[in-house]
């Protein structure tokens, strides 16, 4: 919505997911397997079925072509000519909407509005409902500008909606210093409203943080809610640079039982160590969702990555797929499980599992209720990303707005007072993935 001088316009309310063009479906009803819902198939010449059991990253990219879940490492066709495939196809698919998303492929935002000009026209606001699955926008995407001095305005527009802008400074100890700004505006009738803040801090420890929140409701009875953060700071025990970043969005519909959430964090050190998650909700009348997914590299080459998402109606019927990947120096193991329940408790499952031995041979086996079972030993190679993408020097790269905030300048003779009576974060035991609701 936009608030100038015609007045407030409420944007459309979408609680669908922007992927480039299309839009993510919600979640359906997947019916019990039972046996017929699912097949083995072989794809290579000889040699017995090699099942494939999650989501690659081309279907984590399209739900709608997720029909075969595969394990294959992430490997990309071209770097394995000749290698053994087979496949396992599970059908109906999950249809979980809510693929991961890195922080070098967010959909870039298009229009950039005048706000909070010194002394200038009414703000507007570009705070329409946030889009799902976006990851954590960039600073540009924000594009925070903070004012030098304070202010404090308001005024009405010729459709009597109103609007307001201030901005100042907070200090305290420690030399801990806030620049900040608000604005926002409403309505005549309040039927519609928008509100903005962005905020700098900093102090002598080091410490920088640099963010924004925004909320806002339309004339429909729509609300959303979005916040966003970055912060560089020492780390007390390890003395090593951090940068972590972190989004939560939310909205909800006014027109019926619609609603989603998400928590999205990157973590990274000087030294290679990152940690990546999100966790999400959502829900549509009958039938919720949930997402949750995880990546930890310890600089060292030891690297976790685990999801696990699940679903459900108010009949009862509930579905879900989870796996698992732990590798140090080509030594590792991959494993999960798919799953359905039907409204009368009948349980469908089949789990699988990898263990790579970093000589050639990978150890494969499963089994589900319906009877399936495999194990075998076979020849492949084993694969896996053992550092992130996206790392140390790609966040500093990009936070150059975070590194540039000055903190005051510190007096001769006075040094920062810094807290060491926390303990030591568990970086040598990183969190593993959350179990199944029906564990």
């Amino acid at each position: 919505m936009a608030a100038c001088s015609r007045g407030l316009a409420a944007p459309p309310f979408d609680l669908t997911a922007a992927r480039g063009a299309a839009a993510a479906p919600w979640p359906r009803l997947a019916p019990l397997p039972h046996g017929r819902g699912a097949a083995i198939r072989c794809c290579c010449g000889g040699g017995g079925a090699e099942p494939r059991r999650r989501l690659s990253r081309a279907a984590a990219a399209a739900p709608e072509r997720a029909e075969e879940w595969r394990i294959d490492g992430n490997k990309p066709a071209a770097a394995a000519p000749g290698r053994r495939r087979a496949g396992l196809t599970s059908r109906p698919p999950l249809p979980f909407p809510s693929p991961r998303y890195s922080s070098r492929r967010q959909p870039k935002q298009q229009d950039f509005y005048p706000r909070c000009t010194q002394r200038g026209p009414a703000p507007q606001s570009r705070d329409t409902p946030p889009k799902r699955d976006t990851g954590i926008a960039s600073e540009k995407e924000w594009g925070i500008n903070l004012l030098d001095e304070a202010v404090k305005e308001s005024g009405t527009n010729d459709d009597g909606s109103t609007w307001y802008r201030e901005s100042g400074e907070d200090l305290s100890e420690n030399g801990y210093r806030c620049r900040w700004a608000r604005m926002g505006g409403q309505s005549h009738d309040g039927s519609t409203e928008w509100k903005e803040t962005w905020w700098e801090k900093s102090d002598w420890t080091g410490y920088k943080e640099l963010g924004a929140e925004k909320s806002g409701k339309n004339a429909d009875g729509d609300s959303w809610w979005e916040k966003w953060k970055e912060v560089l700071y020492q780390d007390e025990w390890s003395n090593l640079a951090r940068i972590e970043k972190s989004a939560e969005k939310q909205a909800k519909s006014g027109a019926e039982n619609a609603g989603w959430y998400e928590k999205w964090w990157e973590k990274y050190d000087a030294k290679g160590w990152t940690e990546k998650g999100a966790h999400k909700y959502g829900r549509l009348n009958e039938q919720s969702w949930w997402e949750r997914w995880g990546e930890h590299y310890d600089g060292r080459g030891f690297v976790l990555k685990w999801t696990d998402k699940w679903a459900e109606t108010d009949l009862g019927t509930k579905w879900g797929d989870k796996w698992e990947e732990k590798f140090f120096a080509g030594i590792g193991s991959r494993q999960g499980e798919t799953w359905h329940v039907s409204p009368g408790s009948d349980r469908w499952s089949r789990t699988w599992g990898e263990e790579h031995f970093g000589n050639g041979k990978v150890h494969k086996y499963g089994k589900s209720t319906t009877g399936e079972s495999w194990d075998l030993v076979v020849d492949e190679e084993t694969y896996y990303e053992a550092e992130p993408h996206y790392g140390w020097a790609d966040v500093v790269g990009d936070s150059t707005q975070l590194l540039s905030i000055q903190p005051l300048e510190r007096p001769p003779g006075i040094f920062p007072t810094i807290d060491f009576s926390s303990s030591p974060p568990p970086k040598d035991d990183p969190p593993m993935p959350p179990s199944s609701p029906l564990e």
